[in-house]
């Protein structure tokens, strides 16, 4: 049986709606998220300093208020149940703060248990106090390497680009937008309906 690891990126690839400018049009901060997720995507703006930027804008927001919001995101329904029909294939890796995606996850993996790789924060009194961690995807792509996993990545944004450099096979996913310029000298397949991409999954398998 081939051995092979899918890891796809969150925001527009399983969901259908990029979950940050979610929480910042709930809590009226949107302008500033909004602009900085845009440059982000795009490349203009290394991920690492806007993440840091959105989630000081951000973490000052109760953290339940945003997992219980995040929690019913829209989703892909094919892309999520090519992930449900092949759990020990998957993983979701996301830049996202664990503490405020852990119930979108589960609803991903209908409640049961998925591997998923998250940044991380400490919490304390409801409120991110502390940055502890930020997901680098490409250690993703170089565990299940080493594992000896022919990895495919899927992903949309500059944030996805080492990753996808480092897999044996990427694709760009132009399902919720278009793919990050960055990502397209290094991809594979580029994507625009839940259906094309879908049927590149299986064919993969």
């Amino acid at each position: 049986m081939k051995n092979v690891k899918f890891i796809f990126d969150l925001d527009g690839t399983v969901t259908s709606q990029e979950t940050l400018p979610l929480i910042a049009d709930h809590f009226g901060v949107q302008e500033e998220i909004a602009e900085l997720t845009k440059q982000t995507i795009k490349g203009n703006v290394p991920f690492i300093e806007s993440f840091i930027k959105r989630v000081h804008i951000l973490g000052k927001l109760p953290v339940s208020e945003i997992n219980n919001l995040l929690e019913s995101v829209p989703l892909y329904a094919k892309v999520q149940e090519f992930i449900n029909m092949n759990p020990d294939k998957c993983v979701i890796a996301t830049g996202n703060l664990s503490c405020w995606v852990n119930k979108l996850l589960r609803r991903i993996y209908n409640q049961a248990s998925g591997i998923t790789f998250c940044s991380q924060a400490e919490v304390v009194n409801d409120k991110v106090s502390k940055l502890e961690s930020i997901l680098k995807k490409e250690n993703v792509v170089r565990r299940y390497k080493g594992e000896g996993c022919e990895v495919i990545y899927i992903g949309d944004g500059n944030n996805d680009l080492e990753a996808m450099r480092l897999s044996d096979i990427s694709i760009a996913n132009g399902i919720t937008h278009d793919p990050a310029n960055s990502i397209l000298g290094v991809t594979d397949y580029v994507i625009y309906t839940e259906e094309a991409l879908c049927r590149q999954l299986n064919q993969l398998l």
